[in-house]
Formats: C-alpha cells, structure tokens, sequence
C-alpha cells in the first residue's frame, strides 16, 4: 500500500496555528502596550545600581499600601488614642482616658467633673497638640465626659414625678 496524501484539513490546521503564532509573536502591530516597551527600552542597558533598582524598605512599602487603601486616617487615629499621655501630660492622662473617634469629635472620659472641666478649659491647647502632631486623623472638636452618675429615672424602683427631691407631699 501506498502512503496515503495528507488532507486537506490537516494543512488548513498548520497554516492556522502559523497565522497564529505569526499574529501573537511576530506582528509587532499586535504586540501589547507593555510588550512595545520592554522592547525599546531593551536598547538600555541594564546597571545593577541604576536609578530605580534600589529595594525599598518595609515602612515605604507599608506607607504605600496604607495610602493606597485609604487607612492613613484610621492608623492616626489609634495612633493618637495611644499617644494620649504624651499629648496631654501625665497628670490629665492619669484623670483622663480618650473613649472613641466619630465623625471628626474625639470623646474623652474624665475621673470627676472637676477634671472635665480642667480639659474643657484647655480644649484649644489639646486639639492644637493634636492636629499638629496628627492631622490625618482628621479631629475638628473635643467631647469631655465627667463620671457617670446613677440616675432615678429609668429602673425597677422608678416613680413618674420629680424623684428623690420629691419630699414634700
């Protein structure tokens, strides 16, 4: 027996694949943006210490990403919660213990009244400390907080009317 021609459709399926690969690695018309540049800029030659080769180190790297998600607000935030007692001193951070952050008010709680009152008297020396020290945290206003005192008016022993003062019947 004699061999026996190749089809016709194997030839088409050749020629195909060529085309192909011809269009993928041989048309430079084709070649993808990034492909264009790695070939003029192969003309360079490459230098082991030239411009952009240097590693960068991890606080670059972690400063990149943080500002890429948008967490420099957050991070200064809690960084600021921690750093209370060298902003304010030891004295007031001993009488005094910052409690949240919300929409740019920090809230702050305070041993007594007394102390509540010291803070809301030096309001503008704190929040000057603080947007200069932090000012991505992005904090406009103070809230001082005084101890929570016990109410009368909510409970299982309470009586609509004026309340413990009501003495005279």
């Amino acid at each position: 027996m004699s061999p026996r021609p190749a089809a016709p459709a194997d030839d088409n399926e050749a020629q195909r694949v060529y085309l192909r690969f011809r269009r993928v690695f041989g048309d430079p018309s084709t070649r993808s943006r990034d492909a264009k540049r790695r070939i003029a800029r192969s003309g360079a030659p490459s230098q082991p210490f030239g411009s952009g080769r240097d590693p960068k180190g991890i606080a670059d790297v972690i400063l990149g990403v943080t500002t890429e998600l948008g967490w420099n607000s957050t991070l200064a935030q809690s960084d600021l919660m921690i750093a209370w007692p060298q902003l304010v001193g030891g004295e007031l951070a001993d009488h005094s213990v910052p409690v949240g952050i919300e929409d740019g008010t920090l809230t702050v709680q305070c041993d007594s009244t007394a102390w509540a009152t010291q803070l809301r008297l030096m309001r503008s020396q704190v929040t000057t400390a603080i947007i200069a020290t932090y000012p991505e945290a992005g904090i406009e206003s103070m809230r001082f907080l005084g101890p929570n005192a016990p109410t009368w008016k909510r409970g299982p022993r309470s009586v609509p009317g004026r309340g413990p003062r009501d003495t005279y019947g």
